[in-house]
C-alpha cells in the first residue's frame, strides 16, 4: 500500500537489493541523517555507565592481546568486534566506543523503508520520525549496550523476511538471515524476541483459525507459504549458510592468551564451529535458564510497574496511538490489516516476556515493547497529519477540529522533546527518569587525565593502588582476563577509565596491608579507597595527595581518590 506518486518512482541497487528512490526514501535518508546528528552531539559527555565500562575494558583487552571468547555474562559478541575495530581506526574513548551504536542506532529509521510495500508514504515517514527520535531510542543509541542493535537487527529481520515473502526475493532473505544472526550476536534478549515471534505466530495464524474456521484459513496460509517456497531448497541453503557463516564469524572465539581456540589456528576449525554455535547455545541456556533458580529470579509485578512507568514517561503518545489503531483496525476498519495485528501481538508479548526476561529492572527494558509499538503509533499519526491537512485545506473549514488536531500533534513533540532536553541531554542524576542506578553521576576527566599522564609502559610501576576488601583482588594482573572476581566489579566503571589511561593497577585489602606495603614499595600516584577507609588513608598519605569523591552510581556508590599533587 502506498500513496506514492509512481511517476516520481525510480529504483537503486544497494548490495543487490532494490530500494524505491523517490520523495518518501529521500525523506527518510535525511532523518537517517538528523538521527545521526542528534547521537553525536555530546556522545562522550556522560561518563560510561558500569555496563558500559564493562564491554569498554574487555574491547580493549581484546584489541591489545587479540584474544576473544563468548562470554555471556558479558554480553553479545558483536559489541567487542565494532568496538575493536573502532578502537584501532579512530582511537579509545568515550565517544569511539559509543559509536558503533550511535551509527546503528541512527539507521533505525532506515528499516521503515522496508516495510513500504505494506504502508503508505505518511505512514512511512511517521514510523521512520518515531525510530529517529524517540527519548528511548536516542539516548540508549547513545549507550554501549546491545540492545538498540538488537532492535535494529530485529527490526530489519522483519522487514526483510516480510519482503521476501511479499515479492518472492531471494536476496532480502539472504539480507533477513544476516539481519537475524546479528540480531543473536547483539544481546541475549534476542531470546526473548524468538518467544514474542512465536505469540505473533500463534496469535495470528493458529489461534482466529482455531476459533472461527475450525483451521481453515490456517492451512489456507501454510499452503500459500508451501507454494512460495516450493522449489527454492538451493536459496533457502544459501540463506541458512549465511546465517551459519555470520554466527561463527561473531561466536567463534579467537586465540591468544588464555584462549587456545580461534579462527586463525586451522587445526582447531572443528572447535572452533563447536563453541560458536552449540558451545554459545549451552552456555545461554546455562546461564540463563538452568542457573537462574534461584538466585536470580525477581518478583514480576514491580518490574511490569517500571516498565510501565518507564513507558509512560518517554513513549507515552506511542501507546495511547498505538492502542487506539489496533482497536480500529481491529473493530471498526472494514478493511483488516493482518501486519498490524502482528505489531500489536508482539508489543503485548514483549511486555509480558521483557520483565521476565530481563535480571535488572532498567529503562532500557522499555526499547524492546516501544519498537514494536511504533509501526501503530505510525498508522495513527499518519491519519491525524492526513485529517489536519484536509481539514485546513477544505471549502469547509472546522476550525475547533483543526486546532484540536493541531494541538495533539503538538502535545505529541513537545512530550517528546521535553524527555530529550531533560533526560537524553540533561545531567545523569537521580532526577533523570532514563538513567538507570549504575549510572555515574560525576565527571571523570579529570581523573583520567591525571592517569593518562603518570602513565608508563612499565607494569613493575603500577599508576593506581585500590585500598579495601571491597576493591581488592588477589592477583591484579589477572583481572586482564575473564572471568575476574566480584571485588573487579565493584571498581566499575574505573578499571574501563585506568585501562583507557594504559595505567597499571595494584590492590591491598585493609590499611595494615597498606602500610605493609608502603614500608616496602613507593606508593603509586592515585590512590582509590573506600570511604570507610579515606580518613586513614589521607593521614597516611599527608599533604603530598589531593582527594576528590566521586559518586559511581546514583546512589549508594562513593569512593574516594587521592591523586598525587605535581
Amino acid at each position: 500500500m502506498s500513496s506514492g506518486d509512481a511517476s516520481d518512482d525510480a529504483s537503486v541497487g544497494v548490495f543487490g537489493l532494490e530500494f524505491r528512490t523517490d520523495r518518501v526514501t529521500l525523506a527518510v535518508v535525511a532523518l537517517a541523517a538528523l538521527a545521526l546528528l542528534a547521537r553525536l552531539v555530546g556522545l562522550g559527555s556522560r561518563p560510561f555507565h558500569w555496563d558500559e565500562a564493562r564491554v569498554g575494558y574487555w574491547a580493549l583487552r581484546y584489541l591489545e592481546t587479540g584474544a576473544f571468547e563468548y562470554r555471556l555474562i558479558a554480553g553479545g559478541p558483536l559489541l567487542y568486534h565494532l568496538d575493536r575495530l573502532v578502537f584501532a581506526v579512530l582511537g579509545v574513548s568515550d565517544m569511539t566506543a559509543r559509536l558503533p551504536v550511535a551509527v546503528l542506532g541512527a539507521a533505525l529509521p532506515l528499516c521503515a523503508l522496508l516495510f513500504r510495500d505494506r504502508f503508505d508514504d505518511a505512514e512511512s515517514l511517521v514510523f521512520a520520525a518515531f525510530l529517529a527520535f524517540n527519548p528511548l531510542f536516542v539516548y540508549y543509541s547513545r549507550f554501549l549496550r546491545g540492545d538498540v542493535p538488537l532492535a535494529f537487527f530485529a527490526l530489519a529481520f522483519a522487514g526483510f523476511t516480510l519482503r521476501a515473502y511479499d515479492r518472492r526475493s531471494r536476496r532480502d532473505a539472504y539480507a533477513g538471515s544476516i539481519a537475524l544472526a546479528l540480531a543473536f550476536a547483539s544481546s541475549g534478549f534476542a531470546a526473548a524476541y524468538v518467544l514474542c515471534g512465536v505469540v505473533v505466530v500463534i496469535l495470528l495464524v493458529d489461534q482466529p483459525s482455531a476459533v472461527v474456521d475450525g483451521g481453515t484459513s490456517a492451512r489456507r496460509l501454510i499452503d500459500s507459504v508451501r507454494s512460495r517456497i516450493a522449489g527454492r531448497t538451493v536459496p533457502a541453503a544459501r540463506a541458512f549458510l549465511l546465517f551459519l557463516g555470520t554466527t561463527i564469524l561473531c561466536f567463534a572465539p579467537r586465540a591468544g592468551p588464555h584462549v587456545d581456540v580461534g579462527l586463525t589456528k586451522p587445526t582447531t576449525w572443528h572447535l572452533v564451529l563447536y563453541e560458536a554455535t552449540v558451545g554459545a547455545l549451552w552456555s545461554f541456556f546455562g546461564v540463563r535458564v538452568a542457573h537462574r533458580w534461584p538466585h536470580w529470579t525477581h518478583e514480576l509485578f514491580p518490574y511490569v510497574g517500571d516498565l510501565a512507568g518507564t513507558l509512560a514517561t518517554a513513549g507515552l503518545p506511542i501507546v495511547v496511538a498505538a492502542v487506539a489503531v489496533f482497536g480500529w483496525n481491529r473493530y471498526v476498519s472494514s478493511e483488516r490489516r493482518p501486519l498490524l495485528d502482528a505489531f500489536a501481538y508482539w508489543s503485548a508479548a514483549a511486555f509480558a516476556i521483557f520483565p521476565v526476561a530481563t535480571e535488572v529492572s532498567a529503562p532500557w527494558v522499555a526499547i524492546h515493547v516501544v519498537l514494536p509499538l511504533s509501526p501503530l503509533a505510525a498508522v495513527g499519526g499518519a491519519a491525524l497529519l492526513r485529517r489536519a491537512v484536509s481539514l485546513a485545506g477544505g471549502d469547509e473549514r472546522d476550525a475547533t477540529t483543526v486546532a484540536a488536531v493541531i494541538l495533539l500533534l503538538l502535545a505529541v513533540v513537545a512530550q517528546a522533546g521535553a524527555v530529550t532536553a531533560t533526560d537524553v541531554y540533561g545531567p545523569s542524576d537521580r532526577t533523570n527518569e532514563l538513567a538507570q542506578f549504575a549510572q555515574p553521576s560525576d565527571d571523570m576527566t579529570a581523573l583520567v587525565e591525571n592517569a593518562t599522564a603518570i602513565a608508563d609502559d612499565d607494569p613493575t610501576t603500577p599508576e593506581v593502588l585500590y585500598v579495601g576488601s571491597k576493591y581488592a583482588t588477589a592477583w591484579d594482573p589477572g583481572n586482564e582476563f575473564p572471568p575476574v572476581v566480584e571485588s573487579w566489579g565493584n571498581r566499575l566503571p574505573l578499571p574501563w577509565y585506568f585501562e583507557r589511561a594504559d595505567a597499571d593497577t595494584v590492590s591491598t585489602k585493609n590499611l595494615t596491608t597498606f602500610d605493609e606495603r608502603a614500608a616496602n614499595e613507593s606508593t603509586p600516584p592515585i590512590v582509590v579507597s573506600e570511604p570507610g577507609l579515606s580518613g586513614g588513608v589521607g593521614d597516611r598519605l599527608g599533604d603530598a595527595y589531593g582527594s576528590k569523591t566521586y559518586h559511581l552510581g546514583l546512589w549508594d556508590r562513593e569512593v574516594v581518590v587521592f591523586v598525587r599533587q605535581v
